[in-house]
């Protein structure tokens, strides 16, 4: 097969484009979609092997340090389970993560074009709020999540709406595909709030700082009317009291001030304050290279029988704070690995974003689009482990280089 670009056939380019439709839309509404798209990805670079080879090396400069990155963590991480004893599944998850570099290639290599990417996050994030509405007022949920939990099923949804509002920047010289962009973005919204989940307000505050930093240059009266719009579906919900947005706040609140005066641990934000305390104790143990997560709960466990923690610690399956999780198993050596896998790929859509003149530029909306995710992995991290379920990290390093693969095609003017 010919590896110059020009003459990829258009078969693979429509296929690796069904691809970048499927993952996103897949994610909240099968269990099994992230799983298969990334499966379907890794065969379709195997028999595009040489022009998917091409591509990496012809931009291996622009790509080196983010494939580092995930590299080295993946060295880390076995380094450990064998100096440790550990099982050697705990190798699985940095693995695929790294193979994950296999759809950056593929979409270069095919030319795969980026609206798939845009209607299926948009079409995603429609289709998955009936399905968790349905859960919530139907069935009579709290906190419904789909066929996850309802944190990692509210957080993938409002990383979804972000990615929809990049799509309809995009596309805002298509009106129809820009109205379902418009619409996924305020679905995902939408179906975040009904979750109950509070991670995703970080994340939120994350984006609105990168939004702010370049709503100047969004030209489109289309693209500020839908950023009003999700501005007003965000401060409806805060004020309807069914969603109970306001009384989520509220006794967030409360449960951080009666943890902090000596009072029950037993509450969403007490448990969480109970289990950073604990971390930060495991922390002060072994500050360089940490120590495997099997060893931190016995030690907890001690800490627990000394008194000097709850016991209720022990029945979470995490430290719910990913860079305190880093910092415990890992060490201050793991945790600058670990966040390198984050700040690398920042690095990367942030210069391609701060290179784009105007929001018309083909690659501002696709490097947009990846600050979002990123910067939505790192708000979530801050109070749940989003890195744990394999889920959430391989939808991380899959969206990352799919969106790398998308800048890098942009750069040349396609898609």
């Amino acid at each position: 097969m010919n590896s110059n670009p020009t003459n990829t056939r258009e078969p693979m380019r429509v296929w690796i484009g069904a691809l970048a439709f499927l993952l996103p839309f897949s994610s909240l509404v099968t269990s099994f979609g992230v799983s298969l798209a990334s499966f379907l990805f890794l065969v379709s670079a195997l028999i595009l092997f040489k022009p998917c080879r091409d591509a990496l090396v012809r931009h291996w400069p622009e790509v080196r340090w983010v494939v580092l990155a995930f590299l080295l963590h993946l060295l880390f991480v076995l380094a450990c389970a064998l100096l440790r004893g550990e099982k050697m599944s705990v190798v699985e998850k940095p693995v695929r993560m790294l193979l994950s570099l296999t759809v950056l290639a593929a979409v270069v290599a095919s030319r795969a074009p980026r609206r798939a990417l845009w209607w299926g996050a948009s079409a995603g994030a429609v289709a998955a709020l009936p399905f968790i509405a349905w859960q919530r007022f139907a069935l009579h949920i709290e906190r419904p999540g789909g066929f996850i939990n309802s944190i990692t099923f509210g957080d993938l949804a409002m990383l979804l709406a972000l990615l929809a509002l990049a799509g309809a920047i995009d596309m805002r010289d298509r009106p129809r595909d820009a109205l379902l962009a418009g619409a996924g973005a305020l679905a995902g919204f939408a179906a975040s709030v009904l979750t109950g989940t509070r991670g995703g307000w970080a994340a939120l505050v994350l984006a609105a700082l990168v939004l702010g930093r370049h709503a100047g240059r969004i030209d489109s009266r289309r693209g500020r009317a839908l950023l009003a719009a999700g501005v007003a579906v965000l401060a409806a919900a805060w004020f309807m009291p069914a969603l109970g947005v306001q009384e989520r706040f509220a006794e967030g609140v409360h449960d951080a001030r009666t943890w902090y005066e000596g009072g029950t641990v037993w509450t969403n934000v007490g448990t969480r304050l109970e289990l950073w305390k604990g971390a930060v104790m495991l922390i002060r143990e072994h500050p360089l290279f940490g120590m495997d997560f099997d060893a931190c709960r016995a030690r907890l466990a001690e800490y627990a029988q000394a008194g000097r923690l709850d016991p209720m610690v022990l029945e979470l399956p995490h430290l719910h704070n990913d860079g305190l999780q880093a910092l415990a198993t890992g060490g201050a050596v793991g945790f600058v690995i670990w966040a390198a896998t984050l700040a690398a790929p920042l690095r990367f859509f942030l210069r391609r974003l701060g290179r784009a003149t105007e929001a018309r530029a083909p690659q501002f909306a696709v490097a947009l689009g990846g600050a979002l995710v990123v910067l939505g992995y790192v708000g979530f991290g801050l109070t749940e482990v989003i890195f744990w379920s394999m889920k959430g990290s391989l939808f991380y390093a899959l969206m990352v280089f799919l969106l790398m693969g998308f800048c890098l095609n942009a750069k040349e003017k396609i898609g």
